[in-house]
């Protein structure tokens, strides 16, 4: 294990997995009226069930990465490329709730807090650093015919 192979990219990936999986358990929506929260904070580990352990195991993926490259394992894919792929999913999903279909009913008020901030800031920095990643390693291209 060689941890000075692990490059800018991937120290940006997990510095934002672990904003992802910090801003988590931090306020994400402030409930102003009833509804199906009770009226003050909440954070997304409290908000959603289910999501929460999706969005906590898309906060390991860089960690993934980083031992990958430090162990200098063999891939068949670039590497970055599944952090890219779960970066993406896990922006989706903190978008999606925090932007489209927030917890609740229609009748309340909700605001969103900085915890759901810091995560979407995380899921961008993993993005940002798989992508460094996956930029630096060479595709290897096949002639053609090749299967």
């Amino acid at each position: 294990m060689d941890i000075s192979r692990v490059q800018r990219g991937e120290r940006i990936a997990i510095y934002g997995g672990l904003a992802l999986a910090i801003g988590l358990f931090l306020p994400w929506y402030d409930v102003h009226t009833a509804s199906d929260l009770s009226v003050g904070t909440h954070s997304g580990w409290e908000a959603h069930p289910t999501m929460r352990w999706l969005l906590l195991a898309a906060s390991i993926a860089p960690l993934i990465l980083a031992w990958i490259i430090a162990n200098d394992h063999a891939l068949s894919w670039p590497r970055g490329q599944v952090t890219m792929v779960v970066a993406i999913a896990a922006f989706g999903l903190v978008g999606y709730v925090g932007l489209v279909q927030r917890p609740g009913d229609s009748n309340s008020f909700l605001s969103l807090s900085y915890g759901w901030f810091i995560s979407l800031l995380g899921t961008i920095l993993m993005l940002v650093g798989s992508v460094m990643r996956q930029s630096e390693s060479e595709i290897r291209r096949k002639p053609p015919g090749v299967l």
